[in-house]
């Protein structure tokens, strides 16, 4: 179930999910005029006072803006990291109240007072999990969304089916699913919804737009990946994460080093914001999705492309009803 003010204003069932150093102010704006939610880490941005100038930036932006099929810009999103090692955490929160974010998405801790708190003014908390435990908690904080994070996303990522994922959680929890992992075409969007979930969530198919904030390097490496060069380890921030393993090797990581799962060190003259962000800044994460990423295209274009492959899906779908 995709809430009223969301499909209102969706022209795709997607949600842009949000990438450390990577999502930003252009990419959020593009994703949300072309029907799609944009989302950025409030992170991103290395004070509240500047994160705060990014919500207003992108409110200017998006403020009036139609679609050329009639609908509104899709609401943007923002990520806070919900743990102990955020020092800005409430101060961010502030500024979300402040600005009524629609949509936040939530990760590593579902508080209900947070939650509580974006309800104040209508918005929207989505979670994101990666077992039914921590979607129980979530449940239990009244969240309106929990994203399930399957085997293959990039970033921090589970280890589940989808399809054993999405049935486990649909058995208890009544309200919008959004389902992440690989999911890089208007095919793959459709194949999320078959499954049972009401959103796709991505993430590695929006670093190789022309607003992405990632490197050009970073780019081309993704366009030249494959499943195999996909490496799930905790040894980069002391959470399981999928990096793309030439940016691993070019670190100085080896596979011993992979393995481990304790953070490295990366200098301890740095906080743990400061330090995420330099490891973050050079070795790089990509989820198995890549194997369908051929090149490096506008946000416009790339939608516009989803969504006559996720048309194309459907009707070859409903094709099949009239064979079965």
């Amino acid at each position: 179930m995709i809430p009223q003010k969301l499909s209102e204003s969706l022209s795709l069932p997607a949600i842009a999910a949000p990438m450390f150093l990577i999502s930003g102010p252009d990419l959020v704006v593009e994703c949300c005029k072309n029907g799609v939610v944009g989302t950025f880490p409030a992170l991103n941005q290395r004070s509240t006072e500047g994160f705060e100038q990014w919500l207003v930036e992108i409110e200017n932006r998006l403020a009036g803006y139609t679609q050329p099929n009639g609908k509104p810009a899709a609401p943007y999103g923002v990520n806070l990291i919900v743990h102990r090692s955020n020092p800005r955490l409430y101060a961010d929160v502030e500024m979300i109240v402040k600005h009524k974010v629609p949509v936040v998405i939530t990760s590593l801790g579902a508080v209900s007072d947070i939650v509580n708190a974006v309800h104040s003014y209508g918005g929207l908390v989505f979670h994101d999990v990666i077992n039914q435990r921590h979607a129980e908690k979530a449940n239990e904080a009244g969240v309106d969304g929990l994203i399930l994070v399957c085997a293959g996303a990039g970033g921090h990522a589970g280890t589940l089916h989808p399809m054993a994922f999405v049935n486990e959680i649909r058995s208890f929890f009544k309200k919008t699913i959004l389902l992440s992992g690989c999911i890089s075409t208007g095919r793959d969007i459709a194949s999320a919804l078959q499954i049972g979930a009401d959103l796709a969530y991505m993430g590695t198919r929006f670093i190789n737009t022309t607003e992405s904030r990632a490197d050009k390097e970073y780019q081309e490496m993704i366009i030249e990946s494959d499943t195999a060069d996909i490496v799930y380890t905790a040894a980069v921030s002391g959470v399981n994460a999928n990096f793309l393993k030439p940016s691993l090797e070019a670190a100085g990581l080896t596979p011993e080093l992979w393995s481990k799962a304790g953070k490295i060190d990366f200098g301890k003259e740095l906080d743990a914001a400061q330090a995420e962000a330099k490891a973050w800044k050079t070795i790089w994460s990509a989820g198995q999705g890549v194997t369908s990423i051929h090149d490096v295209q506008s946000t416009q274009s790339l939608i516009d492309n989803l969504k006559q492959e996720f048309r194309s899906a459907i009707e070859e779908q409903y094709q099949l009803l009239q064979k079965y």
